[in-house]
């Protein structure tokens, strides 16, 4: 076994080492499993740069949607979604409409069909859907908005304000309010009104312009938490404000808060934040404030979105961003665990290349720290304001071994940065410090934990913790670390598993939880790292590998996939090595698997595992079938290469 983890390891170095590019970076694909971006990137082309339906870029991208469509006429965002999605099928039908294809095609009428069977538009869940849907005149406006666009200048000292939303809730929310304020309609003449509503037999709601549009929208909008924010606005009444409550919270004043919000946070490629996303309703949002198409930030909008369009295999697909920073860090890394030098050309080139990318401006995260310095990294190589925990820790194991004293200068800056951020419960979040304000919770908006709040994750927690422990040599001795432990035996699910936020799912969010444990220096007897291996081990199929479906980020329970993946194996693996002093039977399985599949195309190297919103949205990396086997067959020869079995 020892040989052949040692020749997998090998081959994995040399194709990762290839694929390195001149800078240093490696610029593998970030893709969206289902198709909607790309469905959104056709309609605003022909919208705003008017593109004509045999345009190749458009044709390009509607090809992919239609390869991707099922026998049963519709689209998923994951492949073993057990029904079509019905969002995703009406985004992609729409801009098909849009691409020029001809609504009498079979493929055509087949989605049509299946959008009625699912519910039609009357039963998308999807709020981003229908916004979309919303800016072309296919979905219904309400009169009033149920989450009024005054919450852009609700101050600090309100029970809730704007600020303590997400960052990526608020990149997203401050285009959407001015759209739910000013209610465009940019739909081309020439595509008419889809008739997929479904008459609605409810009473007249108040809030709406008719009870149809109110009731579409109001699903995402619990009615009874609505007065919570009446009571936060008429409280503000009797505060002692500047010109008075009406001026202070005027639509106008709110509309031109939220344009000033998102003209601040544009990278230089022209991209609201970096994602594509919050860009295409950023463009539309400008729009309807009275923005010219010509407009220089419309037009570098739209050049930032093309250059993430990626090609692979003949297709093209527009990302929401790229991965370049998370890439490069991750693959420096595992190639030095795999025993790639330090001081090797792939791993100096990819050291300058993350130095240069390192943030040394402050974003939106210092208003959660007292004394903030800039020092973390971000996700994309066009991310120059919005770091993350997870990317910093990256980034700070593949340069450790450097040495040379701007690698020290950007570690020490690096580390600052990462401590400043623990939350106040001990654990780490994504991207900002205590996001997590259990009254968000009661604001009527959808899907709220998950995007709304940021709260301290298993995942991030984890490898948080590894990096202390592994790179650092910190242990519990220390409070901030023995903080971040606690935080994560606390909030152990009950059979012995961790829930992952942005990895699918329970496998990664054990994977994260017990390596960081034990590279922290709890000892592998202890209760909770034990239950945690055995759930593991229970999950384990008969080919020795691991797989969950995407399912389990929906319905937050542990789903099995019938296909072992790659990546998940790896996760699985790693985490077995990480508290065994011995490779026992389900560690040589898992690491025969993955041996046998290194060379696999199938579900096996090509299954979503990146977790973005429940339900509507999930990513494959290109490199995670490549990085993670050899990150954990590199372990494997490290603990047990000289062990005779």
């Amino acid at each position: 076994m020892l040989q052949n983890v040692k020749s997998g390891i090998s081959l994995l170095s040399s194709r990762l080492i290839n694929h390195q590019s001149p800078d240093g970076s490696w610029r593998y694909g970030f893709i969206e499993s289902g198709q909607t971006l790309d469905a959104a990137a056709i309609i605003l082309m022909r919208i705003v740069e008017e593109k004509q339906p045999g345009d190749p870029f458009v044709q390009a991208l509607a090809e992919r949607i239609i390869a991707n469509q099922g026998d049963d006429g519709a689209w998923r965002v994951y492949p073993d979604e057990p029904a079509g999605n019905l969002s995703a099928t009406a985004e992609n039908y729409c801009a098909l409409l849009y691409a020029g294809f001809d609504a009498e095609a079979p493929f055509m009428t087949r989605a049509y069909e299946t959008i009625r069977k699912l519910g039609g538009l009357s039963g998308v869940d999807s709020l981003m859907t229908k916004f979309l849907l919303a800016v072309i005149g296919q979905y219904p406006w309400p009169r009033w908005f149920p989450l009024p666009l005054s919450i852009m200048l609700l101050p600090s000292y309100s029970p809730v304000h704007f600020q303590q939303f997400s960052g990526y809730a608020r990149v997203h929310m401050a285009p959407m309010l001015l759209l739910g304020y000013r209610k465009p309609n940019f739909g081309l003449a020439s595509i008419p009104r889809l008739d997929l509503h479904r008459s609605s037999t409810k009473p007249e709601d108040p809030y709406g312009e008719n009870e149809d549009a109110s009731s579409l929208w109001m699903r995402h909008f619990d009615r009874s938490k609505l007065s919570l924010l009446q009571d936060w606005l008429l409280a503000l009444k009797k505060l002692p404000l500047t010109g008075g409550f009406s001026s202070f919270l005027s639509q106008k004043n709110a509309a031109a808060r939220a344009e000033q919000f998102m003209l601040e946070r544009i990278e230089s490629n022209g991209l609201l934040y970096s994602y594509a996303t919050s860009t295409i309703l950023m463009i539309y949002a400008l729009l309807a404030t009275g923005y010219e198409r010509t407009h220089p930030v419309i037009r570098m909008a739209m050049k930032g979105l093309q250059s993430q369009i990626f090609q692979r295999d003949g297709q093209r697909m527009l990302q929401n961003t790229n991965s370049t920073v998370w890439d490069t860090a991750l693959i420096s890394y595992a190639l030095q665990e795999a025993g790639t030098p330090a001081d090797s050309p792939a791993a100096r080139n990819a050291g300058a290349y993350l130095l240069s990318r390192q943030h040394t401006k402050l974003g939106d995260w210092k208003l959660g720290v007292r004394h903030p310095l800039a020092g973390g990294w971000g996700f994309s190589d066009i991310n120059t304001i919005n770091p993350d925990m997870d990317d910093t820790t990256a980034a700070l194991r593949a340069i450790s071994g450097m040495k040379d004293p701007r690698y020290e200068a950007a570690s020490s800056r690096g580390l600052q940065w990462l401590l400043s951020m623990q939350n106040n419960d001990g654990g780490f979040a994504a991207f900002e410090r205590n996001i997590d304000n259990p009254l968000l919770l009661w604001l009527p908006i959808e899907g709220g934990k998950d995007a709304a709040t940021d709260p301290s994750t298993a995942d991030l927690t984890g490898r948080t913790l590894h990096y202390l422990g592994h790179t650092l040599g910190l242990t519990a001795r220390h409070r901030f670390v023995e903080h971040a432990a606690e935080w994560l035996y606390h909030n152990q699910e009950n059979d012995g598993s961790w829930y992952g936020r942005w990895g699918v799912c329970y496998i990664y969010g054990t994977w994260a939880a017990l390596t960081g444990l034990m590279a922290a220096g709890e000892p592998a007897e202890q209760p909770a790292i034990r239950k945690a291996a055995r759930w593991l081990q229970s999950i384990q199929h008969e080919d020795g590998g691991f797989g969950e479906s995407c399912l389990s980020n929906r319905v937050k329970r542990y789903m099995p996939l019938a296909a072992s993946v790659l990546s998940q194996t790896a996760w699985a693996l790693d985490a077995l090595i990480a508290v065994r002093d011995e490779p026992d039977e389900p560690i040589r399985h898992a690491a025969g698997f993955i041996l046998q599949n290194l060379d696999s195309k199938s579900i096996v190297s090509s299954y979503p595992t990146g977790a973005g919103l429940p339900g509507h949205f999930y990513n494959r990396y290109e490199s995670y079938s490549l990085v993670w086997p050899l990150l954990a067959l590199s372990h494997y020869e490290q603990k047990y290469g000289a062990s005779p079995k």
